[in-house]
């Protein structure tokens, strides 16, 4: 594949396994940086053209139904030839906190912003297209070490009432958690419907694994730095990484060419299972279809 040709869309690429994984991906073609902060998109860019590589911000809040969509057709209206979305950002909130459309935040960040942004692409993407979301195993109930931290799984009752922040009872007891385990579940949900809805496309999930020096905006100063030191020691575990080799294994199954669809990848870039209850094809199409109805109720922007 020419990277002169290439265009790759990537969210959330400030922080994280996002930056990482965007400066890695700028080897393979022109990156669409989709962010909430200006500023921070434009540190990104910079870093990839001072590295040779190109690159383009778009500004978009993910939680913001109408915001996605409008990131999604600003990243069109760029008429670069996409090759692949990786649908990255996402967050884990230990307090209460609703979005514009008064929805609960994770759900809103995690799952409907990312579905309202892919859904307003897929009409313009070509064949052969990739496009990944970033899952989590914490969905599952069964994942031993996602129960030890305190997760109970997807609560999913319905996407109205994830929307208002209910789940099925016998949920996690640590706040927060039921919201990401069920957000998280709705992307395996999208991965697995929408690669039977659009089978001339690639849908693929991937748990990147867990990096202590990602994704810890609600810690001290002082907790940050302890779990980035920690990090080096912890990735001789399962499932521990970096946000470098976690971009490699992102960036590599974002990039491959073959037609695998409906696929989901653990840290190594292996095929892993999702939880019984999303990889029943009912229960993912239901959840689509009930999140697609909760999005039909944001009126389009004039």
């Amino acid at each position: 594949m020419s990277t002169a040709t290439s265009a790759w869309v990537i969210t959330g690429p400030t922080s994280g396994f996002g930056a990482a994984t965007a400066r890695e991906l700028a080897n393979h073609g022109t990156m669409v940086l989709v962010g909430r902060n200006a500023a921070k998109l434009a540190v990104v860019k910079a870093d990839i053209e001072n590295r040779g590589g190109s690159a383009a911000c778009v500004v978009g809040d993910l939680s913001d139904i109408v915001s996605a969509r409008q990131a999604a057709a600003d990243v069109l209206a760029l008429g670069l030839p996409i090759r692949g979305v990786l649908n990255n950002a996402g967050v884990m909130l230990s307090r209460p906190a609703t979005s514009t459309q008064d929805w609960e935040l994770s759900f809103a960040t995690n799952h409907l912003g990312p579905l309202a942004f892919t859904e307003a692409l897929i009409p313009a993407l070509t064949a052969g297209t990739n496009v990944v979301f970033i899952a989590s195993a914490v969905e599952d109930p069964e994942r031993i070490p996602a129960v030890r931290a305190g997760f109970r799984g997807g609560r999913y009752i319905s996407a109205a009432a994830a929307a208002r922040g209910e789940y099925t009872p016998g949920g996690s007891k640590r706040p927060g958690m039921d919201a990401y385990a069920t957000s998280k579940q709705g992307n395996l949900a999208a991965v697995f419907s929408l690669a039977r809805q659009h089978p001339h496309l690639r849908f693929r999930a991937i748990e990147p694994g867990v990096n202590p020096g990602s994704n810890l905006g609600e810690l001290t100063a002082t907790l940050r730095l302890v779990a980035k030191a920690l990090t080096p020691i912890l990735t001789v575990f399962p499932h521990f990484t970096t946000s470098k080799r976690a971009a490699r294994v992102i960036t590599k199954i974002l990039t491959d060419t073959s037609a695998a669809s409906g696929t989901y990848y653990d840290e190594n870039g292996k095929l892993m299972r999702a939880s019984t209850q999303v990889s029943d094809p009912a229960f993912s199409d239901r959840f689509i279809t009930e999140s697609r109805a909760l999005l039909a109720t944001v009126e389009p922007q004039p």
